[in-house]
């Protein structure tokens, strides 16, 4: 039996080609066609007119007809007969054929359903009427069947059967080789081992061949990749749809378009060379990640697998080439390498550990805080790191809030692997997967150490004072609002101590501030120690003290401490080979009061009755009068006291001296009033002036003070002692009627002194409310030889014209504009116009409140040469005048200080201004100011004076150039240790300011030199 007889017709052809075959030739001729396989199967068919589909194989009566129609051909091919016609007896004409192959027949081909002459219109009509059709439907789909010769019809239908006896001969011969191929296959067989592997391997090959072909065709219409080939030239010849899809592109404008305006364009010229050098040969393939050009101009990372392409003869073809979208994996390596990134660089310490706390990674940041290497604690819990500063309870918390919230955040102490506890700013997360279980703990954390010591130091800094580490003000408020809470709470008594050193002034004058400083440290020290444990010792300045004194079961139990206080400041203290011996005047006051008070009116109170005491005699202590002081507070005193107090004699004058800094004479003294309460002791103006400044009292108590200073004066002449004293003159007293007739009588009664002896100081705000009389009162005065001054000149409304008419002698700076001149350069600036001023209208001037040595050389260095304040004394009785006169002494930085030139005085600003602004800063960072410094180094005083001729005397010295550098490095370093504070570089600031100290020591030492450069 041959192949032919073998095979089914089926099996010789390729029936899709057949199909498309079929229905080319019906297009083309318009009949109806099918080949059938000797067994009756359709193989295929096309062109089935609507007649037959419709209507004539749809009625099972008129589908016997047809199927008659068809079994008289089958039987006629059967039969032998090479063609035959058959007219079915439902009217139309089927013709056949015999598809004949090696001689065999396999198949035939059938054309059919078409007229050989016009339609019968009745006969179809009537077939119509008996199977039951729509009539006009069914004569519609008649005139719809095609009319053909018979010749025509034959000639067609063999020449069908001859094409599809060509295309089965094709298939035959293919089935043919293959079994050649088979046949060599089985007769090489014998040959020796590596002949039979080869020819297995050749037809494996030709068997894998043809399975690839099939296998290609489902990749390109199915694959996920984008597939393609080109040409020679690089241009796309063939592409599946999932590249179409992948481009944003349709397959036509992909075929024929240049493979490379598909990459992106910063790699085209790089895709271009790949793709010549793999056309030539020069590179076997290419296998690598690209990013790629969309057509709406978005990039997408592509990974290209690219080979070249031969025909089977061997002669290239081109390039094929899969393209696969990884812009997602691109994506998450990106993620990935940033999150491996941030692990590995982080400043910050990562730690990831199981759910059971096991330790899976760690990063550098990690050993570098710790100590610990990775290898150590990979597989180790974290409390390998615990401190023991926390409990159990502290780590079930951390714990619950990681379970129940997912995550925590605090502060927690741990230890290095050298041993060493640090804290760390921490905060672990829960990583749960999509189930919401816990996968891993993700801890990172900071070592803040250095931060909290820095605060630490900060707070320290806030709260101490730096001399004697004493708690200070601002602290000191905070602990009595403790203990006066506690107080409350506990029903008991709480006592706060007022301390004030008798006699530490002369001896920080006498031997130094150095000298001073320890041994205000030595009592500091000593009066610690004596307190109890819960009390509290603050320094408030100077040689004042504060003692908050709690859980007091009543006044009394006060009294031992109060008394051990006192001891311990009045035992002997050795300092550079000399015993001191100070002693110390106590102030007390007490909480709770029957109305309610608060820390500062405790202070206040304090203070009041330490001046107290120290006005009985000093070293003792004074308890203050709450139920006296509620009624000072309310009205300062009532007018029949007052008058009452007047009558029995109860007022005294304090007298405070007035100096010439530079000379060190006595030029006078103010007399102050006072008022020696029987019951609360001595009493400042304040207690009682405010309260009769409207009543004729005012007058009264005017005339006594003027009397009581003429009588004072004659007591001093009794002694040889002949000094001026001023006394002020309120503006009730001033303005009436009979003033300068009063003056004239009560000097009248003291003939012994001369009226220059006597000064009346005059309020500016007293002259200006009624300047005509102030300025004829003054004037009479002046007649009569009683000099006159303008007392706190500058803190009232004058102008200069009113100035003019006051016909005074002298102007007392007011002690506001003195006592923050040293660190406030716009007190300064009135300080030296007040000055001017007085020069320009030849007045005689005199600064109040000079309290330190360097007050007192500044005034100088301004050419203000008299003075008096704290600094100087404070105000004594008139008995004890004389002795202080006759053992004053100027501080010798005083006899030694001249006065700044002119050209000079911008430097005396310049150094102010820049204390100011170092202070200003340190405030600022300190957080105890809320405006950033600002001082252009351009334009301060420092640098307008260095631009002006008033600098050019210096120019030639070399501390002039060397100025100039600090000046520019401390307003340079100022504007660093700002920056590095709005950074939060705390270290880094912390060491700026101390650089920006050093520098501003520097600058303003360079600047005193200058400042005492002698003229030329």
């Amino acid at each position: 039996m041959n192949l032919a007889e073998q095979m089914k017709y089926a099996d010789l052809v390729d029936i899709p080609r057949l199909q498309a075959l079929m229905e080319r030739f019906n297009e083309v001729v318009g009949i109806a066609n099918a080949v059938i396989d000797v067994d009756g199967t359709v193989i295929v068919h096309a062109g089935w007119q609507r007649a037959c589909t419709d209507f004539h194989r749809v009625n099972p009566q008129s589908c016997r007809l047809c199927v008659e129609s068809d079994t008289s051909l089958v039987e006629s091919m059967t039969r032998g007969s090479p063609f035959a016609v058959y007219r079915c007896h439902n009217g139309l004409v089927d013709t056949a054929a015999r598809i004949v192959v090696a001689g065999k027949h396999v198949a035939n081909v059938f054309t059919g359903q078409f007229l050989t002459a016009p339609p019968d219109t009745d006969f179809f009509r009537s077939q119509a009427q008996r199977f039951g059709y729509d009539e006009a439907d069914y004569l519609g789909a008649i005139r719809q069947v095609p009319i053909v010769s018979r010749e025509r019809v034959e000639s067609i239908t063999r020449l069908y059967a001859q094409l599809a006896s060509m295309m089965a001969d094709s298939g035959l011969d293919r089935i043919r080789q293959r079994e050649a191929t088979r046949a060599l296959a089985r007769l090489n067989a014998t040959l020796e081992d590596t002949v039979a592997a080869r020819t297995r391997a050749l037809a494996q090959a030709n068997q894998e061949l043809s399975a690839r072909e099939s296998l290609l065709k489902q990749i390109l219409d199915t694959s996920s990749v984008a597939i393609f080939v080109v040409d020679a030239q690089g241009c796309i010849t063939q592409a599946n749809q999932r590249m179409a899809e992948m481009f944003g592109l349709s397959l036509a404008e992909l075929v024929g378009a240049e493979y490379v305006s598909l990459i992106h364009p910063d790699e085209r010229n790089v895709g271009r060379d790949k793709m010549r050098a793999l056309l030539t040969s020069e590179i076997a393939a290419v296998d690598l990640d690209r990013l790629y050009w969309r057509a709406d101009q978005s990039e997408f990372w592509g990974h290209l697998t690219g080979r070249r392409l031969h025909h089977a003869d061997g002669t290239m073809i081109g390039l094929v080439g899969v393209i696969a979208d990884i812009n997602a994996r691109k994506l998450a390596e990106q993620k990935l390498q940033l999150a491996a990134n941030v692990f590995s660089h982080a400043r910050e310490g990562i730690m990831i550990t199981a759910p059971d706390g096991c330790i899976i990674d760690v990063n550098e940041a990690f050993t570098r805080i710790t100590g610990y290497p990775r290898d150590e604690v990979i597989g180790r819990n974290p409390s390998l790191l615990a401190s023991e500063r926390h409990d159990a309870a502290y780590f079930e918390a951390m714990w619950q809030a990681l379970i129940g919230k997912g995550h925590w955040y605090g502060e927690i102490w741990n230890r290095r692997r050298n041993g060493e506890e640090y804290i760390q700013l921490q905060t672990v997360t829960a990583v749960r997967d999509p189930g919401g279980n816990i996968r891993h703990f993700v801890a990172l954390f900071s070592d803040i150490t250095a931060q909290k010591e820095h605060e630490r130091r900060l707070e320290h800094i806030a709260h101490y004072d730096a001399l004697t580490r004493l708690p200070n003000r601002v602290l000191l408020a905070d602990r009595m609002q403790q203990a006066m809470t506690q107080a409350q709470r506990r029903s008991l008594r709480l006592a706060v101590a007022y301390l004030d050193l008798d006699g530490f002034k002369a001896v920080n004058d006498r031997h130094g501030h150095e000298l001073g400083d320890q041994l205000l440290i030595n009592l500091a020290n000593s009066m610690r120690q004596i307190l109890r444990e819960g009390d509290t010792l603050a320094r408030l300045g100077g040689d004042e003290f504060v003692a908050v004194l709690g859980d007091l079961s009543d006044t009394v139990a006060v009294e031992p401490m109060l008394d051990r206080l006192l001891a311990t400041v009045a035992q002997p203290l050795n300092a550079e080979g000399c015993e001191f011996r100070l002693s110390a005047s106590l102030g007390v006051t007490f909480y709770p009061q029957s109305e309610e008070v608060d820390a500062d009116q405790l202070l206040r109170q304090a203070d009041q009755a330490m001046y107290q005491a120290k006005l009985a005699g000093k070293n003792r202590y004074h308890v203050f009068d709450a139920e006296q002081d509620r009624h000072v507070r309310g009205h300062h005193e009532s007018l029949e006291h007052i008058a009452r107090a007047l009558a029995e004699k109860e007022f005294v004058l304090h007298y405070q001296p007035k100096v010439n800094m530079r000379t060190g004479k006595v030029i006078g003294a103010e007399a102050l009033i006072r008022w020696q309460h029987p019951e609360r002791g001595l009493l400042a103006p304040a207690a009682f002036l405010p309260v009769i400044e409207d009543h004729s009292l005012a007058i009264q108590l005017g005339e006594w003070v003027i009397d009581t200073a003429l009588k004072q004066m004659e007591q001093w002449q009794a002694t040889g002692l002949s000094l001026p004293i001023s006394v002020n003159i309120g503006a009730r007293q001033l303005q009436q009627a009979h003033f300068v007739d009063r003056l004239k009588t009560l000097l009248a009664a003291h003939p012994d002194i001369t009226p220059d002896l006597l000064e009346l100081e005059v309020l500016e705000t007293s002259a200006l409310e009624d300047m005509a009389q102030a300025s004829s009162a003054i004037a009479a005065c002046c007649e009569l030889g009683v000099r006159c001054a303008l007392d706190d000149f500058g803190t009232g409304y004058s102008s200069l014209s009113y100035l003019k008419q006051l016909p005074v002698s002298q102007l007392k700076i007011d002690r506001s504009f003195v006592r923050d001149m040293l660190d406030d350069p716009d007190d300064l600036a009135i300080l030296e116009g007040v000055l001017g001023l007085a020069s320009a209208f030849r007045r005689q001037v005199i600064a109040e409140g000079v309290e330190s040595l360097a007050h007192g050389q500044l005034l100088l260095q301004l050419g203000c040469e008299l003075a008096q304040g704290y600094g100087i004394a404070r105000p004594m009785p008139g008995n004890a005048f004389a002795n202080w006169v006759a053992e004053w002494r100027p501080a010798l930085t005083w006899s030694n200080t001249n006065p700044v030139s002119r050209d000079d005085q911008p430097l005396l600003h310049a150094i102010v201004e820049h204390r100011a602004f170092i202070a200003a800063v340190a405030s600022y960072l300190a957080g105890e100011r809320t405006q950033r410094p600002a001082l252009d180094a351009q334009h301060c005083r420092l640098a307008l004076w260095q631009a002006s001729d008033a600098s050019a005397r210096h120019r030639s010295n070399p501390a002039f150039a060397n100025i100039a550098t600090l000046h520019h490095r401390l307003h340079q370093q100022a504007g660093n240790v700002l920056e590095q504070h709005a950074k939060g570089q705390v270290d880094a600031q912390e060491a700026g300011l101390s650089a920006l100290n050093d520098l501003g020591t520097s600058l303003l030492a360079q600047l005193e030199a200058l400042v005492h450069t002698p003229l030329r």
